[in-house]
């Protein structure tokens, strides 16, 4: 360790303290290139020029740092300055090479340029040529769906059958945009229903959730917002899918944050068509919350249908685990026994089901020395463990039901309840 080593330690951790104090961080760039640790040092400066971009010190050791010769004649008050300590103009016949500019391509990876230049800025966005969101060609149709027979029969009344019928649409006035909202325990396919539809009409699809909309600086969560729905159109007929709406349009009786309210009034703006014609727009929303989305979003012209997808029922099930089961070793299952030990459990559920029973059969083989194949007692044994994750929303579900179905909105969940005499 050199003499100069502690005191580059202290320097550091100095500079890690106030970020902004530019002649601390200089004598440490200087400190680091006498001890031969350049690619440090470079660090260091680029930054000082990024926060101070005509500082002479820092173009001198940067200049030192890169092995680049001086340019020579400065005056007292700085390069690139005349004798009145006035800036020579950039790119004048007589002006020295701006150093500055070959430091960017040197450290293009570490320093973002000053300036974007014209020939940087991207071209405008037109037809399907989104950028920015992740705009699908879904493959997936409804027969791939297992049950959900009431589901699909809503689905087909508000939006395929008039899709498939334009002349009836015309005959009936009936628009190709509208909304709806999917609810239910969580992993029980609302999403996937949400691909399905948009496979089904051969529709594009575009999933929106917050991550996609949310942002630090003020205004740009609403424009972010825009855009996503500006996408949505131009690649209309589309399928747009709010996941998780109630992050978005949760109740603003409840919403603390004045940012969060902007967003969600600019998502009532989006579904109204305000900001730009929403025909061919198809919105799905999903939740496992509704009764924490704001009521304004399910007036009518907006979300204005709410469809209960319930866990799978025994046709279903079984074609799920079917489904997981398929490219798997099996022998020896009594499919109805374990279908009718699923009571439930949702599709996610089923599928964390096989999984674990073929962990065990691995773990078996592994044990063994010898292959052998998943059986019976290895779902009895995850039957043991897997426990079905739609009940605590089942129990949340009934309370709201039995105080909280005002206009008979619960309708529906009241029902399937009763049928299963939780209510």
């Amino acid at each position: 360790m050199t003499d100069a080593e502690p005191l580059i330690a202290s320097l550091t951790a100095a500079v890690d303290a106030r970020p902004e104090d530019l002649p601390l961080r200089l004598h440490l760039a200087g400190l680091l290139l006498d001890a031969g640790r350049g690619g440090e040092a470079i660090a260091h400066l680029g930054q000082a020029l990024t926060r101070d971009p005509g500082h002479t010190g820092a173009q001198a050791l940067m200049q030192r740092a890169l092995g680049v010769p001086p340019t020579g004649g400065p005056a007292p008050g700085g390069e690139g300055t005349t004798g009145g300590g006035a800036p020579t103009p950039t790119g004048s016949p007589d002006s020295p090479p701006d150093p500055l500019a070959a430091y960017e391509r040197e450290l293009a990876d570490v320093v973002p340029p000053r300036f974007v230049r014209s020939g940087d800025e991207p071209e405008p966005v037109t037809g399907d040529a989104d950028r920015a969101y992740d705009v699908e060609t879904s493959t997936v149709r409804l027969a791939d769906v297992g049950g959900m027979e009431a589901v699909k029969e809503r689905l087909e009344l508000a939006f395929l059958g008039p899709l498939r019928n334009p002349e009836l649409r015309r005959m009936y006035g009936k628009s190709l945009r509208g909304g709806l909202m999917l609810y239910g325990p969580p992993g029980c396919g609302k999403t996937f229903l949400a691909r399905a539809v948009a496979g089904e009409m051969g529709a594009k699809f575009l999933s929106l959730s917050i991550v996609d909309v949310l942002d630090m600086w003020m205004g740009n969560s609403e424009r972010n917002l825009h855009e996503l729905f500006q996408a949505a159109r131009r690649n209309a007929p589309c399928v747009l899918f709010l996941d998780e709406v109630d992050a978005l349009g949760h109740k603003r009786s409840k919403v603390t944050s004045s940012s969060m309210r902007t967003v969600g009034n600019q998502l009532l703006a989006e579904l109204d068509g305000m900001e730009g014609s929403n025909e061919g727009v198809f919105v799905l929303a999903a939740t496992n919350t509704p009764w924490d989305v704001d009521a304004a979003l399910r007036r009518p012209g907006r979300l204005d249908r709410m469809v209960l997808v319930l866990p799978p029922d025994a046709e279903a099930r079984r074609a799920i685990l079917e489904y997981h089961l398929r490219d798997r070793p099996i022998a020896g299952i009594d499919l109805r026994k374990v279908v009718a030990a699923t009571e439930d459990f949702s599709g996610a559920d089923l599928a964390h089901l096989c999984e674990t029973a073929a962990e065990f059969a691995m773990a078996d083989s592994v044990r063994r020395g010898e292959v052998r194949m998943i059986g019976q007692g290895d779902l009895d044994r995850a039957l043991k463990e897997v426990r079905p994750s739609t009940r605590p929303w089942l129990a949340t579900a009934r309370n709201v039901a039995m105080f909280a179905n005002e206009g008979g909105v619960y309708d529906d969940l009241v029902a399937y309840l009763k049928r299963r005499r939780l209510l």
